[in-house]
C-alpha cells in the first residue's frame, strides 16, 4: 500500500513539473512563425503560434496577369502550407515536453488546450 502511496505522490510531482513546463511551452509556441510558399515563391504567407495569418507577399507579376483564379489558389496553397509546418512544430514542441510522461488522453488534453493537432 505504501508502494502505491508512492507512486502517486510520484505522479504528482511529474504533473506539477509538467504543468509549468507546459505553460513555458505555450508561450513559445505563441511566438513561433512558419512560412508557406506556392507557386515557386511568388506567393509567400507567414503564421504565427496563435493560427493567425501575420503577412502574405505575392510577387506584383502574378498580380498583373490578372489571373484571378489563380492567385486565390496560390494564396490558399501557402497558407496551408505555413499552416502544417506550424503544427508540425507544435507537435514537435509538446512531445519534447511529454517525452517520457505518459498518461493516458495526455494527446487529447493538449489538443483542447489548443497546443496539439
Amino acid at each position: 500500500m505504501f508502494k502505491e502511496l508512492g507512486q502517486i505522490a510520484s505522479m504528482m510531482k511529474q504533473a506539477q513539473g509538467l504543468q509549468g513546463k507546459m505553460a513555458e511551452s505555450k508561450e513559445r509556441i505563441a511566438n513561433f512563425q512558419c512560412d508557406g510558399e506556392a507557386g515557386a515563391g511568388m506567393v509567400r504567407v507567414t503564421v504565427g503560434g496563435t493560427m493567425r495569418v501575420l503577412s502574405c507577399k505575392i510577387d506584383p507579376g502574378l498580380v498583373q496577369s490578372g489571373d484571378k483564379e489563380m492567385l486565390e489558389d496560390l494564396v490558399v496553397a501557402a497558407t496551408n502550407q505555413a499552416l502544417e509546418k506550424l503544427l508540425e512544430k507544435q507537435a514537435q514542441e509538446m512531445n519534447s515536453i511529454a517525452g517520457g510522461f505518459n498518461l493516458p488522453g495526455m494527446s487529447e488534453a493538449l489538443a483542447g488546450m489548443g497546443l496539439g493537432k
